[in-house]
């Protein structure tokens, strides 16, 4: 990939990422992008056609989402290359019954999604955007949904005055989770009460009226669009690096057409900030389900499609944390994994990452075949390691996995930073990856 391909590659991931202010519309973005490259839905309670060299996907309660490429030759001799992902960001949830007066003003409570980096939501831009499910007697159920972005500012989360709170400074911002995070949104009006005030404004941009409005999933979402920055624009900041990052290489890598070895996937879940434990969330049975269907339209017996899952991988892909030299304490001397120098193996010995040595040397390889560059990451002994959907998913499938990820600052951020190169280089990595086939068994 040449550096304007690279270029290019990261321009289009800040141009998704800003597009996709909830996982809804992040998945709902993927499936335009997938089917404009002639993937074809498939819907999970119809039954499955497959070809080889076709290519399709699904979507589960609209923010879970799995594509695939099928190839040509025997699935139970090339197995499936999956890249798994996760849709979701750290940062809050609007409650059923948001909206109340707080003193003067009109308040909407909210509930922390994930470990988002709650002082960075503070007097910023902020606004909301999700799923709205509304009454709609042409839809099955009578139930239909509608995706919302409010594009401007709307609610905020103001810091109180340095003359109130002395201390700031050197304790740092800290909020009262109950009584202290509701975001304003209006003033108080006596004509209209404030859940009235806020079902209109979410009516109206769902398209319907008040009252047919039954209950809604809303992200509160930063308004500043995506941006390069440095001398050379050498970085990048956005919101939701972690991990539309990694969603929009698992799709960019996807081949368009065929034919290609085994199945290349890539299967990107709501819920993993939460636990994944969830019927779209990586620790449920989505990509079970798929991959056995793949298995059945494709004509394997029981013990064709146990041979298969033995010759495959996953690539559990999620964002890893780069050095920061200002807070060096922080990170493991031999392993100080820095921004624009390619992808990030992520290892932990009590499995919090999936990655063991076959894995660190088979990623390590497809990065030498790309002529990328990679790193390794390690958590210092004395804090506790985070985890991605790789263990879980390895365990209940069977799965060879290895965990990577591109190096970024300030995770957990309503505003993160990552390198600009390296969005470009695990896209080709990846396409390596799924290229691979049962060269890689």
């Amino acid at each position: 990939m040449s550096e304007q391909d690279r270029r290019q590659a990261t321009q289009d991931l800040l141009a998704y990422i800003d597009a996709s202010p909830s996982p809804w519309h992040a998945v709902a973005n993927a499936a335009a992008d997938l089917e404009a490259r002639g993937y074809r839905r498939l819907a999970e309670d119809e039954p499955w056609r497959l070809e080889a060299g076709g290519g399709y996907y699904v979507i589960r309660d609209d923010s879970s989402l799995i594509a695939f490429r099928i190839g040509d030759s025997p699935l139970s001799r090339s197995g499936f290359r999956i890249v798994g992902a996760h849709t979701d960001s750290p940062g809050f949830r609007v409650k059923p019954n948001p909206a109340h007066a707080k003193g003067p003003l009109t308040a909407l409570g909210v509930e922390i999604y994930g470990g988002p980096i709650l002082a960075s939501f503070a007097d910023r831009d902020l606004t909301l955007a999700g799923r709205v499910m509304v009454r709609d007697d042409s839809a099955p159920g009578s139930l239909g949904t509608r995706l919302v972005h409010f594009d401007r500012p709307l609610v905020r989360l103001p810091n109180l005055a340095i003359h109130m709170n002395r201390e700031v400074n050197k304790e740092g911002l800290k909020f009262d989770y109950q009584d202290q995070l509701p975001l304003f949104l209006a003033a108080v009006s006596e004509e209209l009460p404030p859940e009235e005030r806020f079902r209109g404004l979410l009516a109206e941009a769902a398209g319907v009226a008040a009252d047919d409005l039954c209950s809604w999933g809303l992200a509160v979402a930063d308004t500043q669009p995506g941006a390069f920055w440095g001398p050379e624009g050498e970085f990048i900041a956005d919101s939701q690096l972690d991990n539309l990052a990694s969603c929009h290489a698992a799709l960019a890598a996807l081949p368009d057409d065929g034919p290609e070895a085994g199945v290349a996937m890539a299967a990107l879940f709501d819920h993993e900030e939460v636990g994944s434990e969830s019927y779209k969330g990586a620790a449920g049975n989505f990509l079970e389900s798929v991959l056995e269907r793949i298995g059945a339209a494709l004509g394997l017996d029981a013990e064709a499609y146990r041979a298969a899952l033995a010759g495959s991988w996953l690539v559990s892909a999620d964002m890893a944390h780069a050095y920061h030299p200002s807070w060096p304490r922080h990170h493991d001397d031999q392993h100080q994994v820095r921004v624009n120098e390619g992808p990030v193996i992520k290892v932990n010995a009590a499995q919090r990452y999936a990655s063991d040595e076959l894995g660190q040397a088979y990623f390590a390889r497809l990065c030498e075949q790309a002529g990328v560059p990679h790193q390794s990451y390690i958590h210092r002994n004395d804090l506790p390691c985070g985890s991605t959907i790789g263990p879980m998913m390895a365990a209940r499938l069977g799965l060879r996995t290895v965990d990577v990820g591109n190096p970024m600052w300030a995770m957990h951020s309503v505003r993160e930073s990552a390198g600009g190169e390296d969005q470009g280089a695990l896209i080709e990595v990846l396409k390596g990856f799924y290229a691979e086939g049962s060269s890689g068994s």
